[in-house]
């Protein structure tokens, strides 16, 4: 008869970094509970319960919203395979690495890909976007409204409005939004957002928030080449979750349990609260590095409030401050890659990680890691930060 405690023995890490992050205990619980099966009724009441959930989080009344199995960029795919096909045109306005992924993820589906470009951390502002998108008539418009890769935040309201003049749909990344600052779906006219579970909901990664406007369903049954892909088609997979409850594929029964627990957390402590929590943590923050003479990548107005991108200071590697950190007390922050390899870092404050004992020990850290590799601060970030904090 076999054990029944663990054997395995992971190491202690406080999860500073893009993604994964931090998980709560009772989310944790949540996993450990006995699976049934994936057409138990059982399953079905918690994925309506996630359903609902989700909606509240995404900002949006959308029926059609549900978590697919898979990662972040299994949604990204379900949501471009779906309304993107051969001879087909997409727009993705371009400012950073997941923008690139979502014209790759076009390609491949045989469309034409047209993109607008800006370095990577900068955002598109309202004229450029509308005579883009009016200049080249898609039927697809692509972007990325919290990008990853640099820590900026894209509006989206004037792209989907000239979208929808034009008759395209929007397909929006919401994978470092959701959970960290409003979406606001139905508001921002999206037609397609995707998110994953493991950043800012606070769960393990797994599994892909969705969520489709009453007019995609439209586009699907418009379509003139069957779907690509059997695993990601929406209908197919709406047909699972929704009423008929038609068996497509084996859900991961625990993941959904993990979901669950983790938006009946985000419920509990209310988005308003949940989203000033994660700007506030993530001014003091800010207000630490630049204190220590630190610069960040990004323009205030549009960063993101859950990762961030110090610029790394001259004369310093990013590998080794992050070897420090991680080597010291089992803390990971990563750093840049493509143009911006190197050159910054990526420090996620989100989640369940977004607190501010986080941000005064990952600071006073930093600094004790810069220190160390020749760098000077300017002054005490722990001791601005707490200013920031008793203000």
């Amino acid at each position: 008869m076999s054990q029944t405690t663990c054997t395995l023995s992971p190491p202690k890490r406080l999860l500073m970094g893009p993604g994964p992050s931090m998980v709560e205990p009772r989310v944790y619980a949540a996993m450990a509970q006995p699976i049934v099966g994936h057409l138990d009724p059982y399953f079905f009441q918690i994925s309506e319960e996630i359903r609902g959930l989700l909606a509240t989080a995404f900002g949006t009344s959308n029926q059609f919203t549900m978590a697919i199995s898979g990662t972040g960029s299994a949604g990204m795919e379900a949501c471009v395979s779906n309304f993107v096909e051969d001879g087909s045109k997409m727009a993705v306005l371009a400012n950073g690495f997941f923008c690139d992924r979502l014209s790759e993820l076009g390609r491949r589906q045989g469309a034409s890909v047209v993109r607008l470009e800006k370095p990577w951390g900068e955002v598109f502002d309202a004229g450029e976007a509308r005579d883009f998108i009016k200049r080249e008539k898609p039927g697809v418009v692509a972007y990325v409204m919290a990008e990853t890769s640099t820590g900026a935040v894209q509006p989206g309201k004037a792209i989907c409005e000239a979208a929808h003049e034009v008759g395209a749909l929007v397909v929006a990344d919401c994978v470092t939004a959701l959970g960290t600052m409003p979406c606001n779906l139905d508001e921002t006219g999206i037609d397609a957002a995707y998110s994953c579970t493991q950043k800012g909901l606070g769960a393990p990664p797994g599994l892909a928030p969705v969520s489709i406007s009453p007019r995609a369903p439209e586009t699907l049954r418009g379509r003139t080449t069957s779907h690509k892909s059997w695993y990601f088609d929406l209908k197919l997979l709406d047909e699972y979750y929704g009423s008929a409850h038609r068996y497509h594929h084996t859900a991961p029964i625990s993941m959904f349990y993990a979901l669950r627990e983790a938006l009946e957390i985000i419920r509990e402590e209310g988005l308003p609260a949940r989203f000033a929590r994660h700007e506030r943590n993530h001014k003091a923050f800010v207000a630490g590095l630049e204190a220590m003479g630190l610069r960040m990548f990004v323009a205030p107005q549009h960063r993101m409030w859950a990762l961030n991108t110090p610029c790394v200071p001259e004369g310093v590697t990013d590998l080794a401050i992050r070897k420090r950190l991680m080597d010291g007390d089992g803390i990971e922050i990563l750093g840049g890659f493509g143009p911006l390899a190197g050159k910054v870092f990526r420090i996620g404050i989100m989640g369940a990680g977004s607190r501010e004992e986080n941000v005064l020990l990952l600071l006073d850290r930093m600094e004790s890691a810069l220190r160390a590799e020749g760098f000077t601060p300017r002054s005490n970030g722990v001791e601005a930060a707490r200013a920031f904090y008793s203000a």
